[in-house]
């Protein structure tokens, strides 16, 4: 496509590309991307104006001048330049998707490979169909490998995606109940997950494997895989210690390792062992990967450790589904803790498994005999057999505690990225 080559010229002569106007925006190609309440051809003159090189747009009635790039489809566009780009490099890329665990995982893999190469990964969440592109295209010449977190809430995004990067290995941290409302069911989850183990198979590409989950081991027949789990793997783990932070013991070719992370959470356990088998995989030495796990620490509400003047709060509120919800209460459950409590707020995208799977977070807590329990949001609202204290919104939740302290506690915090639970600190 003569189009794309023609732009692929601007863009190697560029310092990268922009879809922000509030972004440093000299000398980079600004796409003008359009969303349901935006059209975003409007922002190109801003851009222009901010020291852009160049602004797509695909609104003809824009293009005023030669610091204009007319196309069809600035989106198709974005996708079809990162497309060409990845193509043009000789990166190795390492897909990563999952329902759960997907930045922690890749934010532990970098730690470790960076130590040894130049690494490039996706910064922050921002893992869909305008992410990943923008990842892509910040792949240098000197890049060696680039983590790409592919994200999806419907079957056939993940496959678009790998299109789009080309992973030469793939990891799935998991599959759960997650985005059941876009997905369809939890069938529809597996098939969507399983899109990235099928385009590797096409490609005869490789896979970091859990060799625990037995659904990911029988997806994963027929794939290269390096393996990681507890027993009969490349390399295996234990659980020393869970809190306040997980301590664990790894082995790899006969030769076993103590890693003191500072990560919170059973959960984590095979995360961690993810990047340790990413670090083996690329032949780095164990002494490095251990440094790197254990200077590793959580942010943005990810499994965080706060502590207040009268609580210790475990602050696990970037989001939340109904595998990862049980995870976190198991995982509290285990640690036996002084002064328990618990605050959870809805899951979000369940559709009409919605009140099911929210009762069914009920019927779990009830289960590990929790009693101090505060619940958050209309889904949980609807439960029954509920004898919770529960409230629809956090300010409700925040007033409630302003007269009703908790104090000398544990507590787990745990809810949607929307429920914005991370604002109840400020009364704990």
């Amino acid at each position: 496509m003569k189009e794309i080559k023609d732009l692929y010229d601007h863009f190697l002569n560029s310092d990268g590309v922009s879809t922000d106007t509030r972004e440093e925006l000299t000398g980079k190609i600004f796409f003008s991307l359009s969303g349901e309440n935006f059209d975003g051809n409007k922002f190109a003159r801003t851009a222009l104006k901010n020291g852009a090189s160049l602004a797509i747009v695909d609104d003809e009635a824009y293009c005023i001048n030669n610091n204009y790039f007319l196309v069809d489809n600035a989106l198709e566009t974005l996708q079809a330049l990162a497309t060409h780009h990845r193509i043009n490099t000789s990166a190795i890329i390492l897909g990563i998707t999952g329902s759960n665990g997907k930045t922690t995982t890749k934010e532990l893999i970098y730690e470790v490979l960076s130590n040894e190469y130049s690494v490039i990964a996706t910064r922050g969440n921002l893992n869909n169909h305008i992410g990943v592109p923008l990842t892509l295209l910040n792949i240098k010449q000197d890049t060696q490998i680039a983590i790409i977190e592919m994200g999806a809430n419907h079957i056939g995004e993940i496959n678009k995606l790998c299109e789009m990067a080309k992973p030469d290995l793939g990891l799935i941290t998991n599959i759960g109940k997650a985005h059941l409302e876009g997905f369809g069911s939890y069938e529809g989850v597996i098939i969507a997950k399983n899109e990235l183990y099928n385009y590797l198979k096409s490609k005869n590409g490789s896979i970091l494997l859990n060799n625990d989950d037995k659904l990911l081991a029988e997806l994963a027949k027929g794939l290269k895989k390096s393996t990681y789990g507890c027993d009969g793997a490349d390399v295996e783990g234990k659980i020393i210690n869970s809190f306040p932070y997980l301590n664990i013991e790894w082995r790899n070719n006969g030769l076993v390792t103590h890693c003191n992370s500072r990560i919170y959470g059973d959960y984590n356990f095979s995360n961690i062992l993810a990047a340790i088998t990413a670090g083996v995989y690329f032949n780095i030495n164990h002494k490095v990967i251990n440094s790197a796990i254990e200077g590793y620490v959580s942010s943005n509400n990810r499994s965080q450790l706060v502590s207040t003047s009268t609580n210790k709060i475990i602050l696990d509120a970037y989001n939340a589904n109904p595998f990862s919800m049980e995870e976190a209460i198991e995982s509290f459950a285990k640690c036996e803790l002084k002064s328990p409590w618990i605050l959870l707020g809805d899951m979000f995208e369940l559709g009409e498994y919605a009140l099911e799977e929210h009762q069914s977070i009920v019927n779990k807590l009830n289960h590990c005999n929790f009693s101090n329990v505060i619940l958050l949001g209309k889904e949980f609202a609807k439960t029954t057999n509920n004898h919770f204290k529960t409230f629809k919104t956090t300010n409700e939740v925040i007033k409630y505690l302003k007269s009703n302290r908790i104090e000398n506690s544990n507590i787990l915090i745990k809810g949607s990225r929307g429920m914005k639970m991370e604002d109840i600190i400020q009364v704990l």
